[in-house]
């Protein structure tokens, strides 16, 4: 880790985990586990808090769905040791892309660049 990203860990919550997250997982947390995208979940000795450092920006919708439901105390078993059932029409696991580029835009939105074709709208007009 670089000497700019630990300032930057030091002072804000959103370029990592802080220096008391640091300090706490480094003296009480236990290693349990790592998802696809590289963040790490920990807990305490007796299990009863769960936590999770990510890899790169803290965004929540980044934790999914197996995991979400071991943080959460939904189920006590790890993810790695019994992997949630998926449906054969489930879509992989996707973060939030609100306020990004990729987020979605519907036809007509501005952001789409295709204007809307509608026939059952007639902007008012005042007399």
């Amino acid at each position: 880790m670089s000497i700019l990203n630990t300032i930057l860990s030091a002072v804000t919550w959103w370029n990592g985990q802080t220096l008391n997250t640091r300090i706490h997982t480094w003296r009480k947390g236990e290693k349990v586990g790592e998802d696809n995208q590289g963040n790490v979940y920990y807990r305490n000795k007796d299990d009863s808090k769960r936590w999770v450092i990510f890899n790169g920006e803290a965004e929540a919708s980044r934790v999914n769905a197996d995991w979400h439901g071991w943080l959460h105390h939904t189920f006590d078993e790890l993810p790695t040791d019994k992997p949630l059932k998926h449906k054969s029409w489930e879509k992989p696991h996707q973060e939030n892309l609100t306020g990004t580029a990729m987020a979605y835009a519907p036809a007509g939105s501005i952001r789409s660049g295709t204007p809307a074709e509608r026939s059952d709208y007639e902007a008012w007009q005042p007399e």
